[in-house]
């Protein structure tokens, strides 16, 4: 599916340019000496993105839900029962402080995209993504960082991305955002007007036929 011609680029953070600590987030379970391998982990993501889509299809909130399932299918797999410790899971992921983990190439990525187009930031987070981004060392490519903790409306609310859009005085129709989960980035950004494309390095949406990459590598060529 072709990009029409844009000229801002608007980017999630968390699973698109920085990535699970999960030896911050998974400590507790670290701690009983139990340690989710990866693929594991990626195989969960996969299946939640895809039932959480279709709660917030039909009418469910966007809001927290996503990783009360994520751990629900997660601590149902490794056959635990133990609510405060999921809880505390929970808690754990949903720390920006825990999204630390940056690929190789984002930054040189980054740099090649906003050579071309303005770059700004809108995420779902707790009032300290900007923080974040900088101590990751990438702070600095963002003309705007949107986040939701300050906004006070989360994606998929158009409020959000009408924030954000007025911050690097763009229009909807000129601007593509780039997320990684369909019900809240691509059908908010869609929804407010802007393209999207989503990141999905997990491969959860690879039968759908929507646009989308599993790297900002391959979205260079699609934009620049």
């Amino acid at each position: 599916m072709p990009i029409r011609p844009i000229e801002f680029v608007f980017f999630d953070v968390g699973n698109t340019l920085l990535f699970a600590n999960r030896k911050q987030m998974l400590a507790p379970l670290h701690a009983r000496g139990i340690h989710p391998p990866e693929g594991q982990l990626q195989a969960i993501e996969r299946l939640t993105k895809n039932e959480f889509d279709d709660i917030v299809e039909h009418g469910g909130k966007a809001d927290l839900g996503f990783w009360n399932i994520f751990y629900q299918r997660l601590f149902e797999e490794l056959d635990l029962d133990d609510e405060a410790l999921r809880e505390q899971v929970i808690a754990n992921t949903r720390l920006s402080a825990n999204w630390d983990q940056l690929r190789p190439g984002t930054r040189a990525a980054l740099d090649t995209i906003a050579r071309r187009y303005p770059v700004a930031v809108i995420s779902n987070a707790d009032g300290k993504i900007a923080d974040l981004l900088h101590r990751c060392g990438i702070g600095d490519c963002f003309r705007t960082i949107t986040d939701s903790g300050i906004v006070g409306h989360e994606k998929p609310h158009p409020v959000i991305f009408e924030t954000a859009l007025k911050s690097m005085g763009a229009t909807a129709q000129q601007s593509l955002y780039v997320g990684d989960v369909y019900s809240v980035d691509y059908r908010g950004a869609t929804g407010a007007g802007m393209q999207a494309v989503l990141f999905d390095a997990p491969g959860a949406y690879r039968d759908k036929g929507l646009p989308r990459v599993e790297s900002l590598q391959e979205l260079i060529p699609m934009i620049v």
